[in-house]
């Protein structure tokens, strides 16, 4: 029996250009600013990436395959748990689309074919918008965000 798949989507509204956006995904050094990783490919089609911690240990996280791009208004990767890397259903589709919008970029980010109740979809659900939130920040002030903040005790 196949596992029931669903998605997320993301949207976002960013004073930026669709340049500085699609860099700020797709270069190292521009995302551990904002993410803490490293997204790291020659960002080709078939090409393969990593998601990397901007730490000491460097630890790849995150596996996956380039599956469409034309910058800087589109990107298409396949994504999975380094771990689960050989398992071909382990693995989910992300879409980042990127509009002019007046004055600013429309960010939408579109992460499908994830198992239902699985702990992807789990960490995706509450990753994607603090993630995006300080892409945002750091790209409209120069500062992101701690992504790895936790609640604060009531």
């Amino acid at each position: 029996m196949t596992a029931e798949r669903t998605s997320f989507v993301y949207v976002t509204y960013i004073a930026s250009t669709p340049q500085k956006v699609f860099e700020a995904i797709t270069r190292p050094d521009i995302a551990r600013r904002y993410w803490g990783h490293e997204n790291v490919s020659d960002w080709t089609p078939g090409a393969q990436w990593q998601h990397i911690r901007a730490n000491d240990e460097r630890t790849v996280e995150l596996v996956g395959e380039v599956v469409e791009i034309a910058p800087p208004a589109h990107l298409v990767i396949t994504w999975a748990n380094a771990s689960q890397a050989d398992d071909p259903d382990a693995h989910s589709r992300v879409t980042f689309t990127i509009e002019e919008y007046e004055d600013m970029v429309r960010l939408t980010v579109s992460h499908d074919e994830l198992i239902a109740g699985s702990g992807m979809e789990a960490g995706i659900s509450k990753g994607w918008p603090v993630v995006l939130s300080s892409l945002k920040s750091f790209l409209e002030t120069g500062r992101g965000l701690d992504i790895f903040a936790r609640p604060k005790a009531a």
